[in-house]
């Protein structure tokens, strides 16, 4: 393995994203080394798809023999939906069965199934490797939609956990109509089939207890149809063992995601620039649900070949030189100047800098 610079100071951020890869890509391979079932990583993939699917069909039916309560089997699938998250994000960048396009299809395909609150993972995956071309930029569409670059209010918070939620909130935006039909077309189209079907559920669900709530704290409760009732019987198992364990990843995902990662003033190709490593303690609530994704998404801009359980056992190494290079660790006033890299202050002065020549 690579021995860190006598002097990291005196090396540009390409030098110092160029040692990170080094010490991190030598890691991961001594560690595939020791544990020789590390190399099989379609195995594996295959392995943790089955076990995540698993895990939310077992969660589910306990749920409906009543040996587990709602919440239970919210949170289990919460976790088990995240699993799949990950596997999505390894497939978009070919890591399980690359050369082999009936299996790696039929993975894109299920976990999209058990995430069915995401875009199609055939069209995110143009997004995501554009991500990785341009992100901190506003040409960065993945992140942008997830509320990235966004100042915090009332807005960014309802946009943060909801996908359909955000396109609304960007459509009222819109300066014209033919602005918000690009939106409006746009968002059918990558949400299709299932995430309108995600979230038209979670719409109902939510309308009709609220409804409901409200009839009753009135003093006029409603008298229901028997075949509402029935149907809301449906809808409410749905979002027990599906919908609500993806409403929650996703708000996790989604508020971690987007404030690990920097916009606005980054430098075109920094990857310094690019991320920040974001564990504080009182995120594992939030890390639980995305795969501990805070704390080890920023590897993978550096080496975006690893796969995600790689990642996991490369950490505290990777941690160790991203730090000796200047990555940032917890940077929480990024919350405050909406993403951006700079400090207001250190662009008020750039900006007011006079320009010799």
């Amino acid at each position: 393995m690579s021995r860190t610079p006598a002097s990291p100071q005196s090396l540009n951020d390409q030098q110092r994203s160029a040692h990170i890869r080094e010490v991190v890509m030598a890691h991961g391979n001594a560690l595939r080394q020791r544990y020789p079932p590390l190399r099989h990583q379609d195995a594996l993939g295959a392995g943790i798809l089955a076990f995540a699917l698993a895990g939310m069909v077992g969660s589910a039916l306990l749920y409906l023999n009543e040996q587990i309560a709602w919440w239970a089997c919210l949170l289990l699938n919460g976790f088990f939906a995240s699993l799949t998250h990950e596997l999505e994000h390894d497939l978009i960048h070919s890591m399980y069965f690359r050369k082999r396009r009936v299996p790696h299809n039929l993975m894109m395909a299920l976990v999209w199934l058990a995430r069915p609150s995401t875009i199609n993972p055939w069209i995110r995956r143009h997004l995501h490797l554009n991500h990785h071309k341009v992100s901190g930029s506003e040409a960065d569409m993945e992140e942008r939609a997830i509320t990235n670059g966004e100042p915090w209010g009332l807005a960014r918070l309802l946009m943060v956990g909801d996908n359909v939620m955000s396109s609304l909130i960007r459509m009222g935006r819109a300066k014209n109509w033919a602005q918000k039909r690009s939106i409006l077309a746009r968002t059918l189209k990558v949400y299709a089939p299932l995430a309108l079907l995600n979230w038209g559920t979670w719409y109902v669900f939510l309308g009709f207890h609220a409804i409901d709530f409200l009839g009753g704290a009135l003093g006029a409760p409603i008298a229901w149809s028997a075949s509402t009732l029935e149907a809301m019987e449906f809808v409410d198992i749905a979002v027990v063992v599906l919908v609500g364990p993806n409403v929650l990843r996703t708000f996790c995902l989604h508020f971690v995601s987007s404030n690990m990662h920097y916009y606005g003033d980054v430098e075109p190709g920094n990857v310094i620039q690019q991320t920040q490593v974001l564990n504080p303690w009182w995120l594992w609530p939030l890390q639980a649900f995305c795969f501990n994704f805070g704390s080890t998404h920023a590897i993978h801009h550096f080496v975006v070949k690893e796969p995600f359980y790689i990642r996991q056992l490369t950490a505290p190494v990777a941690h160790r030189v991203m730090h000796e290079m200047g990555v940032r660790f917890n940077d929480f006033g990024t919350f405050a100047r909406a993403n951006r890299w700079h400090p207001k202050e250190q662009e008020t002065a750039q900006r007011t800098q006079p320009t010799l020549g």
